[in-house]
C-alpha cells in the first residue's frame, strides 16, 4: 500500500526523534539515517551505543496508529509463524523494531517462501470475522466489529466503510458512491461465505516485504483482521507483489476456490481500490467505476 503524507526529516525532527527514543528505552542514538516508507511518518534507522540497530517510526500526532501496529506485530509473533520485526517498544506516537536488513521486491523463489509463510497465516482461524480491534491501513481506520457472515463483514466493514470515508472526504463521487451502495445491496450473489475466517496481513505489497535473496525475512506494516483468505490473494495481484510462482505454490498448501481469479478478486479489490481513492482520487477512481461496470453496477 503506497502511503501518503510526507514527513520532513531535518535537523529539528531528527532531534525530536532522538529524544522520543531516549524517553522510550533509556539511551540515546549515536547516529541515525532516514529509510524509505517514511510518509505516515517519520522512519529512521538508529544506531544505539551498544551497536545494535533499531528501526524507530515515529508521529507526533499519535493520528498513525503506531501503538496499533506495534500491537498487531506482537500478535503476529506470538499467534503465528509469519516472520516480523520483534516490537521492542511502541506507543502512540513512537515504535521501535527490531531492524532487519533486507531489500524490498521478491523474485521467483521468495515468492514461494511468501505463499509458504502466507499460506501458514491463513490457517490461523477464528469464530469470527473482525479482530479484537480496529486497525490501521495506509493510515486510515480499518473497522473490524465482530461478525459471523463474511458478506455482512465485507459489505459492512470494508466496502461500505472505506466507501462512505472516500465520499466524506469528497474524493468518491457521488454517483460513483451511489453505484457501490447498489452492489453492496446485492453482495450475497456476488460472493460466498468461506470455509472460516483465516487470519491476513492485510498489506501485503512489495514496500512491506523484505527479502534477502530467495527468503523472505520479514512482512512489516500489517493491517490484520480474521478475513476470507481471498482478500490477501486479490490485494498481492492488485499490486503485482508476487508472480504465478507464488499462486502456484499457495494453492499446493491452500486450494484456491473456483471463481476467484474469474470474479472475486475484482469485486475484493474494491477495497483497496477504495482506500487508494480516499488518499489520492484521480485515476483511482476510474479503476473503481471500471470495476463497478465488470460487475453490472
Amino acid at each position: 500500500m503506497v502511503r501518503v503524507r510526507a514527513v520532513r526529516y531535518g535537523e529539528g525532527m531528527k532531534d525530536d526523534v532522538s529524544d522520543a527514543i531516549e524517553r522510550a528505552i533509556g539511551v540515546r542514538p549515536q547516529a541515525m539515517a532516514p529509510l524509505s516508507g517514511g510518509c505516515v511518518s517519520t522512519v529512521v534507522r538508529a544506531a544505539l551505543p551498544d551497536g545494535d540497530m533499531v528501526v524507530a517510526k515515529f508521529d507526533p500526532t499519535g493520528a498513525t496508529g503506531l501503538d496499533v501496529e506495534g500491537e498487531s506485530l506482537r500478535y503476529l509473533k506470538r499467534e503465528s509463524t509469519l516472520p516480523v520485526p520483534r516490537v521492542i517498544s511502541s506507543s502512540e506516537t513512537l515504535l521501535i523494531l527490531e531492524h532487519i536488513s533486507g531489500s524490498t521486491g521478491a523474485g521467483p523463489a521468495a515468492s514461494e517462501d511468501a505463499a509458504d509463510a502466507l499460506a501458514a497465516l491463513h490457517k490461523v482461524s477464528a469464530r469470527q470475522f473482525g479482530f479484537a480491534y480496529d486497525t490501521v491501513i495506509g493510515g486510515l481506520p480499518q473497522p473490524n466489529p465482530r461478525e459471523d457472515s463474511w458478506r455482512v463483514f465485507f459489505r459492512d466493514h470494508r466496502l461500505l466503510a472505506m466507501a462512505h470515508e472516500a465520499r466524506r472526504f469528497g474524493a468518491l463521487p457521488a454517483a460513483s458512491h451511489a453505484r457501490i451502495q447498489r452492489l453492496a445491496e446485492s453482495i450475497d450473489e456476488l460472493i460466498d461465505e468461506p470455509p472460516h475466517p483465516s487470519l491476513i496481513h492485510g498489506d501485503v505489497w512489495s514496500g512491506n516485504v523484505l527479502c534477502d535473496g530467495d527468503r523472505v525475512l520479514a512482512f512489516i506494516d500489517p493491517a490484520i483482521s480474521f478475513s476470507d483468505s481471498e482478500m490477501e490473494l486479490a490485494f498481492i495481484a492488485l499490486f503485482s507483489t508476487f508472480g504465478d510462482r507464488f499462486y502456484r505454490r499457495y494453492a499446493e498448501h491452500r486450494p484456491i476456490r473456483d471463481g476467484f481469479f474469474e470474479s472475486r478478486q475484482h469485486l475484493y479489490n474494491l477495497y483497496p481500490l477504495l482506500v487508494h481513492v480516499r488518499l489520492f482520487g484521480g485515476h483511482y477512481v476510474q479503476s473503481v467505476d471500471s470495476t463497478l461496470t465488470r460487475f453490472g453496477f
